[in-house]
């Protein structure tokens, strides 16, 4: 039975948290090559933010706002993460061995990108999807345990 619960306070609040989350959650994943951070906890609070905009809206409405198949995302973090290291065969140097320039951009000036920072990349793409389908695999299960 659909009670159709008005949670004003609880919608309301889940707004500003969850922009507050993703932005540390991007802040964590863009230090991590350089500070204690990266794909992992990026990707564990990103998936944070996203199962609290669940918990608030329904899944019904989230999943028709964003249409991810989180086994897409999963599957592409995969393939990022195992370029990234064989990348470095490409080059004649170790497995996952890393690599950085100091590169002026438009918008950023002087900027330091890592190879590191596209193996991170994997990591959270990686992360997001496992939790977000293993928690939406349990949220959709009917709770049926007869055999």
């Amino acid at each position: 039975m659909d009670r159709g619960s008005n949670d004003l306070i609880l919608k309301t609040t889940t707004n500003i948290i969850v922009f507050i989350i993703l932005a540390f959650s991007v802040n964590s994943f863009f230090s991590g090559h350089n500070a204690p951070g990266g794909g992992f906890i990026g990707g564990l609070m990103g998936a944070g933010a996203i199962v609290l905009l669940y918990l608030a809206y329904g899944i019904g409405p989230i999943n028709r706002v964003i249409p991810v198949n989180y086994r897409i995302v999963l599957a592409a973090g995969l393939l990022i993460a195992f370029l990234t290291g064989m990348g470095s065969f490409v080059f004649g140097v170790p497995f996952l061995s890393h690599s950085f320039g100091h590169f002026h951009l438009p918008l950023l000036g002087d900027t330091e990108l890592a190879t590191a920072m596209l193996f991170d990349l994997g990591v959270y793409l990686t992360v997001l999807g496992v939790t977000m389908t293993i928690i939406l695999s349990i949220a959709e299960d009917d709770g049926d345990t007869s055999d």
